[in-house]
């Protein structure tokens, strides 16, 4: 085609382009749009006027509704049509409209136009449509031929572009700021759970490591209409059947590389794991066999690999359930089985689905694979606000969103410590459509966070594995962490406690006088550390309650001056006695606190109570317990509205990331260089 025509056809596009600007796609000829819409009079234009073009729209993005010119909002339109329907980092639905919501993609951002085409470097990438005859042509003749010619056959330059995450996942990203979005309830998991297209669907509760079993949902069990824990009855049912689905569900503790420094020491705490999450089960988890608990690290790749082969051969659907930053999304990314399809795919390609049904999909259901075709504004003749009154209206809407096409490698969830990054539950298929590993939105997880500054809400969450300090508390003292956010204060006067920080807060843990730890608390005129506690919370401190050391661990902490009474198993002939506990703060830490009690303390306290059980209306079993937690030491813990804490039993993580002690030896015996020289030089004086 020669200069003249194509200047010919040039001209006459522009001239036709007011006529035919709405049947011309923007991904055709991106530059006619924008040049009969100057950048200007886009970017002056609030973006907040038009509904959104996603078929799940935002409440606050419509609340701002106001008046645009047509062509910005057929342009816009035209230009979020070739977006990704989903972000796949939060899962939220792709909209140009409400910029301080989840999903918005701004037109104008580098990565955003390289995935439209629309950018200088995005153009000079995309081959013509005379350079691919050509390379085509090429690929047809034979290689002899083209060596003759001095020819090579064209490489296959075809690379796959990520698709771009929203602006809210872009600044989570890069620049670790973003707002967190609605935690949703147990309840609409539940229904969401409940739209599943697959016959047999795998819930896998995922429990934080750092303040287990905090993050553990008691009531998931019969709200979800899982299959019930088997018993240890040899009898009972190893799976059952709700309206026609079958749902079972594993305990992943997850973040394991918090607690010990090796592999092997996690693996010897599995008993200890499993007791914890037995006392959380409650009279539930009394006769249970609890073989479904397990413990991963995603960062170190501790049992991820056993995971992912688990997820593939089971196949249906496998959800993620859980709570807040507890590790969902880091655990996708080593659990997901990328390039596991039949055929040989490259980044980003489809998969090519060879037509064959499969029993594990319910009839009815819609099918996994759906494509999803957003609905557009094509013209102005459909009026924005009777849409609005539609979508409000429709209550059927349903919760879970479409499947992506499945790839071999498709992209991951993001990743940030930032509570409630998932907006949405995001579906990626795996297997030739054998079956999905979706992502949910973690619930509520307690709002400590919205109690501390800003830039001190990052180091709420533990991130590496802590080695603490030992304080010693002595009576009138107490522990502040945060410089006043939480402070723990021993009820007993005469008791002298060890206490072990788990936790990252900044900053560090101070020991000082009951007296100090309170002004510090309520902000007073005394001189203090830097408090991280917003301005006026500390109004709202309050007691979360009275926490007795009530577990025995005197075998596991005695010093090496009675190892032959243990070896001898006479441990009960010691006059003390070493108490402990673990105070949870949630989605922080644990505190280990330690304390030695002589038993004749703890008699006298029994004889004392014995009166006070015995008259008391307890129920059956409870007297013992009640005398016990009455005996033992106990500590008292403010926090803010007094919530955010709670106690389980000791763990003895001091012992294990103690340093070990060198064994020590007997004094080395003298040097003997020189003493034979001397021997004979005294020898020579006396006889002189």
């Amino acid at each position: 085609m020669s200069l003249s025509n194509s200047g010919r056809l040039a001209l006459r596009i522009s001239r036709q382009a007011e006529c035919v600007v709405a049947e011309i796609p923007t991904f055709l000829c991106p530059l006619l749009a924008r040049s009969l819409h100057p950048s200007k009079l886009v970017h002056s234009q609030p973006r907040k006027s038009v509904r959104a073009q996603r078929r799940y729209v935002q409440s606050h993005a419509q609340s701002q509704a106001q008046e645009v010119p047509e062509s910005y909002s057929i342009a816009s339109a035209q230009a979020s049509m070739q977006l990704p329907s989903q972000c796949a980092g939060c899962g939220a639905f792709s909209q140009t409209t409400g910029d301080v919501e989840a999903g918005f993609y701004s037109l104008t951002r580098r990565s955003v136009r390289e995935y439209l085409g629309t950018s200088y470097t995005a153009k000079n990438r995309t081959a013509t449509a005379e350079d691919e005859v050509v390379k085509k042509a090429l690929e047809n003749v034979d290689s002899t031929i083209l060596e003759t010619l001095g020819m090579e056959k064209p490489a296959d330059t075809t690379t796959s572009m990520e698709p771009p995450v929203c602006d809210r996942c872009h600044n989570l990203k890069n620049h670790q700021t973003g707002v967190s979005i609605y935690h949703p309830s147990v309840q609409v998991l539940q229904q969401t759970i409940s739209e599943s297209p697959y016959k047999y669907n795998h819930i896998y509760h995922i429990i934080d490591a750092a303040d287990f079993p905090m993050s553990f949902i008691p009531a998931l069990t019969k709200t979800l209409h899982v299959t019930p824990q088997r018993s240890h009855n040899r009898r009972s049912k190893a799976g059952r059947f709700y309206s026609d689905r079958k749902t079972e569900v594993d305990f992943v503790i997850t973040r394991s590389d918090l607690l010990a420094p090796t592999k092997t020491l996690v693996d010897s705490m599995m008993p200890y794991l499993t007791s914890v999450l037995r006392d959380a089960l409650g009279r539930a988890g009394r006769g249970v066999r609890l073989g479904n608990v397990r413990c991963v690290s995603a960062e170190r790749g501790w049992w991820t690999t056993k995971l992912k082969e688990d997820v593939f051969e089971r196949g249906g659907g496998n959800w993620m359930v859980g709570k807040v930053n507890v590790g969902k999304s880091r655990l996708f990314h080593e659990v997901f089985p990328k390039g596991r399809g039949k055929n040989e795919v490259i980044v980003g390609k489809p998969l090519l689905m060879d037509g064959r049904t499969d029993d594990n999909v319910t009839n009815g259901a819609p099918s996994p694979m759906v494509s999803y075709k957003p609905m557009l504004i094509e013209s102005g003749e459909v009026e924005v606000e009777e849409e609005l009154v539609k979508d409000e209206s429709d209550d059927t809407m349903p919760l879970l969103p479409p499947a992506q096409q499945e790839t071999a490698y498709p992209a991951m969830p993001l990743v940030s410590s930032l509570p409630g990054t998932t907006a949405s539950p995001i579906r990626v298929p795996f297997g030739n459509g054998k079956g999905e590993l979706i992502d949910l939105p973690g619930i509520s997880r307690g709002e400590l966070e919205l109690h501390v500054q800003p830039e001190h809400r990052s180091s709420l969450v533990m991130k590496s594995r802590i080695k603490p300090e030992q304080k010693v508390m002595k009576p009138g003292q107490s522990l502040v962490l945060g410089g006043g956010l939480i402070r723990i204060t021993p009820t007993d006067p005469d008791i002298i406690m060890m206490a072990y920080s788990f936790i990252s807060i900044q900053p560090n843990p101070h020991l000082t006088s009951t007296e100090k730890a309170i002004v510090m608390q309520s902000r007073g005129k005394e001189p203090f550390i830097d408090n991280i506690m917003l301005s006026g919370t500390e109004e709202k401190v309050a007691s979360a309650g009275i926490f007795p050391l009530k577990w025995d661990v005197t075998r596991a902490r005695i010093g090496p001056v009675t190892n032959s009474i243990i070896d001898r198993g006479k441990v009960e002939q010691l006059p003390f006695q070493i108490l402990s506990t673990d105070l949870l703060i949630e989605g922080c830490g644990w505190v280990e606190l330690v304390a030695q009690v002589s038993k004749r303390r703890l008699l006298k306290a029994d004889a004392t109570n014995y009166n006070t059980a015995e008259n008391a209306s307890w129920g059956w079993g409870d007297e013992k317990e009640v005398a016990d937690d009455m005996a033992c030491p106990s500590v008292e813990v403010f926090t803010p509205e007094g919530k955010f804490i709670a106690a389980r039993r000791p763990m003895n993580a001091w012992m294990l990331n103690a340093k070990k002690t060198s064994k020590t030896k007997a004094r080395p015996p003298r040097s003997m260089k020189g003493v034979e020289k001397l021997r004979k030089a005294r020898m020579g004086a006396t006889r002189g």
